[in-house]
């Protein structure tokens, strides 16, 4: 099992940059996909960024591709999130995902990981 805290999040305005982290505890984290998830209000949670277990495959939403990049530390059991070139519809809680995986791949679907986060908030200002 894994536990996930983010931090990071604020207020940031448009155009700026921000980078959120993800700790997980326990000793098998490079055993683990991670994925980065986000929720605006009113809308459902939505898929942002993958990074599989290595660290060498990544997967981007449409939406944030080359301004959004995902990286981790599997020596500091951590996965970042580096947000560029921030937009007022980037304004969401941003959560992290874990998944143990057997294979070096990425997941995308919300529905296949079985550890969130309790989320952190990142405001957008215009």
């Amino acid at each position: 099992q894994v536990q996930l805290v983010e931090s990071g999040g604020g207020l940031v305005q448009a155009g700026g940059s921000l980078r959120l982290s993800c700790a997980a505890s326990g000793r098998t984290f490079s055993s683990y996909c991670m994925g980065w998830f986000r929720q605006a209000p009113g809308k459902e949670r939505e898929f942002v960024a993958a990074i599989s277990r290595s660290g060498t495959k990544t997967y981007y939403a449409d939406s944030v591709k080359g301004r959004f990049t995902i990286s981790r530390d599997n020596a500091k059991n951590t996965v970042y999130l580096q947000m560029n070139s921030r937009k007022p519809e980037d304004t969401a809680v941003y959560y992290c995902a874990a998944e143990q995986s057997y294979s070096d791949y990425v997941i995308s679907r919300g529905y296949e990981y079985d550890y969130w986060g309790q989320g952190t908030l990142v405001t957008v200002s215009s």
